[in-house]
């Protein structure tokens, strides 16, 4: 996309800086941030000094209209503030960016990488981080890493189950959910366990299916049932030890999947590509229920006239998966700084405030609210959460992911199985 720009771009970094304190001061955003560092990496304030001129290559999902459509502001704000293009390079599946910083690497090539930024999380974080892929420790050098609330908010700092080490910047919180229309299913009668979903499905067949993996939505339908029916929990927060090991505890999960599929829209032997397809068929009538990981989703896409008014949300009563969506830096990356002044800004309340709008994204906070000054608190109060959208306390338990060796071999296990 190209942007014009609002600015004269000032004279020499020290003007860079002066600039940018005046528009901390209008916006409330922080801008500075620790004089140096020890570790090899260069401070917040070398960054924002650096980073004028700069295009960052943002490698990012885009499957989504409403995340490609806030990826576009977050591009305007960073090019106006800081003076720095932002390109959305949109991704069909992450593992793809991966392979590429991995192929640069095995080329030899550890400068003038082709991805500055990689929105990221789960076993692409740890794939990057066990071949030393990733710049840094970065993300604590940032000035709005300091308004994270690590305390109750403690899955910003553990990527499922593996630490995050400052390699990564929180961005945003997911937990995941169903969306439904509340005029064919009464509120009263929505499933409250994989259980109860799957006598749904046979008393309702085909108006049930979810997005087929390595879909992040469809991956997590299959966690957040194996995490319901194993009775060894507890392994699935340790790496698999064993192809043995592997079949023993997910055995329960193939033969729900087994007894499930036959009630599956088009007996379950095809599958929506996609989140925002499956909320398509919703929207259609196809199905009555869509899955979805951001729990304003359904509001906001009442909202935008893309599901009835009759949507709503609903959760299991033993909890759901949640977990934290992050931004990290390739070892390789061309443009580090930019990078660096991008990752701070998606943590800055204004930007936060922003994706936290049903309309917008519907993304929950990684913030602190109430630690908050005044100003910024207020942008987050003012938020309409929308009819459709549960209260924290109506969402529930927030159940942790499994380690990232699960999901892996889980997706391979269900391709095999019931991949086309």
């Amino acid at each position: 996309m190209t942007i014009s720009r609002a600015r004269t771009a000032p004279a020499g970094a020290m003007a860079g800086r002066t600039l940018l304190a005046g528009l901390a001061l209008a916006t409330g955003l922080t801008v500075a941030g620790p004089a140096g560092a020890d570790d090899g990496v260069m401070s917040y304030d070398t960054a924002v000094a650096r980073a004028e001129g700069q295009t960052v290559y943002f490698n990012a999902w885009g499957g989504d209209p409403q995340v490609n459509q806030y990826i576009d502001w977050v591009a305007e704000q960073v090019d106006t503030r800081f003076g720095i293009d932002l390109r959305h390079v949109k991704l069909s599946d992450t593992a793809n960016a991966v392979t590429r910083v991995l192929s640069e690497k095995t080329a030899g090539r550890d400068e003038g990488g082709s991805i500055d930024l990689i929105w990221i999380n789960g076993e692409n974080f740890a794939k990057m981080k066990q071949n030393d892929l990733l710049y840094g420790p970065f993300a604590d050098k940032l000035p709005n890493w300091d308004l994270v609330d690590f305390d109750e908010k403690p899955t910003t700092k553990i990527d499922f189950t593996i630490p995050t080490d400052a390699y990564e910047a929180p961005w945003g919180m997911a937990k995941f959910n169903f969306i439904y229309d509340s005029a064919w299913i009464d509120p009263a009668d929505t499933p409250e366990s994989m259980q109860e979903l799957a006598a749904w499905a046979e008393a309702h067949p085909g108006r049930l299916s979810y997005p087929a993996p390595p879909d992040f939505l469809g991956t997590t339908f299959l966690k957040q049932a194996l995490i319901e029916l194993t009775p060894k929990r507890d392994l699935l927060q340790e790496p698999v030890k064993s192809d043995a090991q592997f079949q023993r505890v997910t055995e329960p999960l193939w033969a729900f999947l087994d007894e499930l599929h036959p009630h599956l829209w088009r007996d379950g032997k095809d599958f929506p590509k996609s989140g925002p397809a499956q909320v398509q068929m919703l929207n259609d009538a196809v199905l009555d229920i869509a899955l979805s990981f951001y729990p304003s989703q359904a509001s906001g896409l009442i909202q935008e006239g893309r599901l009835p008014e009759s949507a709503r949300t609903f959760v299991f009563d033993s909890g759901m998966i949640g977990n934290t969506h992050f931004v990290a830096i390739p070892y390789n990356a061309a443009h580090k700084a930019g990078a660096m002044v991008v990752a701070s800004f998606l943590m800055s309340p204004e930007a936060q405030a922003r994706k936290a709008r049903p309309e917008v994204w519907g993304d929950q906070t990684v913030l602190d609210v109430d630690e908050l000054a005044p100003q910024q608190r207020r942008l987050f109060q003012q938020i309409d959460r929308g009819k459709a959208t549960l209260s924290p306390s109506e969402l529930g338990p927030t159940l942790l992911e499994p380690h990232p060796t699960w999901m892996t071999r889980i997706e391979q296990g269900w391709q095999k199985r019931y991949g086309s």
